[in-house]
């Protein structure tokens, strides 16, 4: 089997039909095929960077028992069609060519271009979650489908092919199937509260396969309706249900709260998630933002501490994975918002550095997502990055808060909603400079990596 090259994105690697032979290599025997596909990718011309996580992965695979049933339960779990265009999209398109093009455009036009946009097609929900990030937007605002086929074929152009969707809910936007069908060439993730996911739309996301659902939980069943209301959890059982059926890979996107920050990174929740057939987690701390924000949700400093430990000894034990966005900020070396590595589209248009980070100077209907790269707002983030040596102390909000106050007044970015501005001065702002003194004095007693 030789590696093809090409002009076009996906051909810098390998040739598409190419790689649909090697997944039917791998569905045939995973253990004994994988470190043959690894070896055949180390053959391409890879960056140095690509090369040694390839390298890791191949060492992993050969010595950690966990990490292949990790690799045979995606196999088994995602129908053909699924598994083919993810695999091509997020791998191929979005990881190793486009990578290339991404960093050769940036040195070129002297601004990040970050590898994935999150979009919001609508503000529109059917829940009202307590504590909810996005909360305190406009319950009335949504993106035309010319706006979103706009942003995204100027994001191809750039070398960005891997879009998130948020809200809002998702499922509630009219045309999302048609737009996931239009760009077959990007790689989507939906999250997505699960409560409108019926065994329609799963055959619906299985056919056009170039998407996964990330369902948010806050736990098990009490947890879950407490916070979304009674008879979300059932609702998200059922959609998980339907996904599983018709072999569509999904993941779970997971609150971290004082309250059930434990319960989530459980021995009991993973396996019951892996049961049902997750593949992922995505674990977001709470974020005093939105409508109401509750300081009172915050994990604590300790409950922090905690948990780099208990999140990094699931991912050695359990075959799901879980990516911690704060205690993983090693493996991306800082902050990824800003533009560097993803930035926020609200559902009005505000171009955001982060989901978390309510300010803006463009919107996306008078700008293209090159301007947007370049506004104030994403220069003021790019050239802080990292906002801190220490790893575990990323975030410009919970763990820098000064940073963000400078970073806005310095670009004169406006808050997006009423009371954005609410975490700049005053109480809250006291409560967050507090928080990030307590972590500082706990965080350097914990290494960044591992």
């Amino acid at each position: 089997m030789a590696t093809k090259f090409g002009s076009n994105i996906t051909g810098y690697f390998f040739g598409e039909a190419l790689f649909r032979q090697v997944l039917s290599y791998l569905e045939s025997d995973p253990f004994e095929n994988i470190p043959r596909v690894l070896n055949l990718i180390l053959k391409a011309p890879l960056k140095a960077a690509h090369r040694e996580e390839v390298l890791s992965l191949k060492q992993a695979f050969a010595t950690n028992e966990n990490i292949r049933k990790f690799v045979v339960r995606v196999l088994q779990l995602s129908d053909r069609n699924v598994l083919s265009r993810l695999v091509i999209n997020v791998l191929l398109r979005s990881y190793l060519a486009s990578t290339v093009r991404t960093e050769e455009l940036s040195r070129q036009l002297g601004f990040s271009i970050p590898t994935a946009i999150l979009i919001d097609p609508t503000s529109k929900c059917n829940l009202r979650c307590d504590g909810c990030w996005a909360g305190a937007y406009s319950l009335h605002d949504s993106l035309s489908f010319e706006d979103m086929n706009r942003v995204i074929l100027q994001a191809k152009e750039l070398g960005i092919y891997f879009i998130a969707l948020s809200g809002g809910e998702p499922f509630l936007w009219p045309r999302l199937l048609e737009l996931f069908d239009k760009h077959h060439d990007v790689a989507f993730m939906v999250y997505t509260n699960g409560t409108l996911i019926d065994e329609s739309i799963a055959e619906g996301l299985r056919q056009v396969g170039n998407v996964s659902p990330a369902i948010s939980l806050e736990g098990g069943r009490e947890r879950t309706d407490a916070r979304r209301g009674k008879g979300v959890f059932d609702k998200v059982m059922a959609a998980m249900d339907h996904l599983r059926s018709k072999r569509v890979a999904f993941g779970t996107s997971v609150t971290l709260t004082r309250h059930n920050c434990f319960e989530v990174v459980s021995d009991e929740f993973a396996d019951f998630l892996i049961e049902k057939g997750v593949l992922y987690v995505w674990g977001f701390y709470y974020v005093p933002i939105g409508r109401n924000p509750d300081f009172s949700l915050r994990l604590t400093p300790q409950q922090r501490a905690k948990l780099v430990n208990e999140v990094r000894s699931l991912r050695e034990r359990k075959p799901i994975m879980y990516i911690d966005f704060w205690n993983d900020a090693y493996a991306t070396q800082g902050c990824i918002a800003g533009g560097r590595r993803f930035f926020h589209i609200a559902a009005d248009g505000a171009a955001e550095p982060c989901v978390f980070a309510h300010f803006s100077n463009m919107n996306i209907k008078d700008h293209s997502i090159s301007e947007v790269l370049q506004s104030p707002i994403f220069r003021a983030y790019q050239k802080r990055q990292p906002f801190n040596e220490n790893m575990l102390q990323p975030c410009p909000i919970l763990d820098n808060p000064q940073f963000l106050r400078e970073m806005v007044a310095e670009s004169n970015a406006m808050p997006t909603h009423a009371g954005a501005e609410s975490i700049l001065t005053g109480r809250c702002a006291e409560m967050l400079d507090q928080y990030a003194r307590q972590w500082a004095e706990l965080s350097v007693n914990f290494k960044s990596g591992k």
